[in-house]
């Protein structure tokens, strides 16, 4: 709870403030592990257009789940967050990515899952959501908000892959799996309770 309220005052320095004047649809690329409840987690927020599942950060082309799951390709499982920025900042994503869609103190794994795939990183597509991200995890490793340092990556995104369609909406066809009871539903519990403003009811996107 305590890291929670700091979280809040550290984010509220920031500007949440939506741009009127922004009429595009603006994209964000986020690593938090499994991206089965990442994309869960941000189709919940209001604004959020649309998310899909897939891959960055590697170095095979049209990399699969079978090869990106070996560790071997340099990707990571990502989520693509297509966003109105007139309803909903950059910024508000990265507050949702950082307290509620994983835990970025995690090198390398995020729960149970071990490896590469499952870093958390941040691919940003232009110079102002660089400077955002940086900021953000500056401010958050000034204020102390996690007990252990914060190793997201920040890098630019060079190709998103789409994951394979079984992949899309994995949470809300899979809600009794223990994987996703244990896991994942938790995550959507924590965005209902600490941004209630921000929730909006769905079961996909």
């Amino acid at each position: 709870m305590i890291r929670a309220l700091v979280a809040v005052v550290v984010f509220a320095t920031l500007s949440f403030a939506s741009t009127a004047r922004a009429a595009t649809l603006q994209t964000a690329v986020f690593a938090g592990g499994c991206f089965w409840g990442v994309e869960a987690v941000f189709e919940h927020v209001k604004g959020v257009k649309s998310v899909v599942s897939g891959y960055a950060g590697g170095t095979v082309v049209n990399p699969d789940y079978e090869t990106v799951s070996s560790g071997r390709t340099g990707h990571a499982e990502v989520v693509k967050v297509t966003f109105d920025p007139a309803v909903v900042s950059y910024e508000t994503l990265l507050a949702v990515f950082f307290t509620v869609a994983h835990n970025p103190t995690e090198l390398n794994r995020q729960g149970p899952d071990v490896g590469t795939q499952y870093r958390s990183a941040i691919f940003f597509t232009n110079a102002e959501q660089q400077k955002s991200a940086t900021t953000v995890i500056a401010q958050l490793t000034q204020a102390k908000v996690f007990p252990r340092p914060i190793v997201t990556q920040v890098a630019a995104l060079s190709k998103f892959y789409d994951a394979e369609r079984y992949h899309q909406n994995y949470l809300y066809s899979h809600t009794d799996q223990p994987y996703i009871v244990y896991n994942d539903l938790p995550k959507i519990d924590a965005l209902k309770k600490q941004y209630p403003a921000l929730w909006e009811k769905t079961q996909g996107k």
